[in-house]
């Protein structure tokens, strides 16, 4: 996965985020840790940052380091416990 495509796949998750607290699926709880995570991804962008994007800045950079932080806050409050890593994504296209 090519490291902007995991902020777009956030980004398409995070415009539904509202939709599923009100269905139920997430709880409200976790929307001040999602807007965080969007604020990160936000602040991370622009040309100035273009070298927070390559994939060896995923396990350095503080912005990466921030979202993982906040992720796991967020899957804490929703699931309980999180001592796993997070799972394997596929995207199919």
């Amino acid at each position: 996965m090519v490291t902007d495509e995991i902020a777009l796949d956030f980004d398409h998750a995070f415009r539904m985020a509202e939709r599923l607290v009100e269905e139920g699926q997430v709880s409200q709880g976790a929307l001040p840790g999602l807007r965080e995570i969007d604020l990160v991804f936000s602040g991370m962008s622009g040309a100035e940052s273009a070298g927070r994007w390559a994939r060896t800045a995923l396990p350095t950079d503080a912005g990466w380091a921030q979202a993982r932080q906040l992720a796991r806050q967020v899957l804490v409050a929703e699931l309980g416990e999180w001592n796993l890593p997070l799972p394997e994504i596929d995207v199919i296209r």
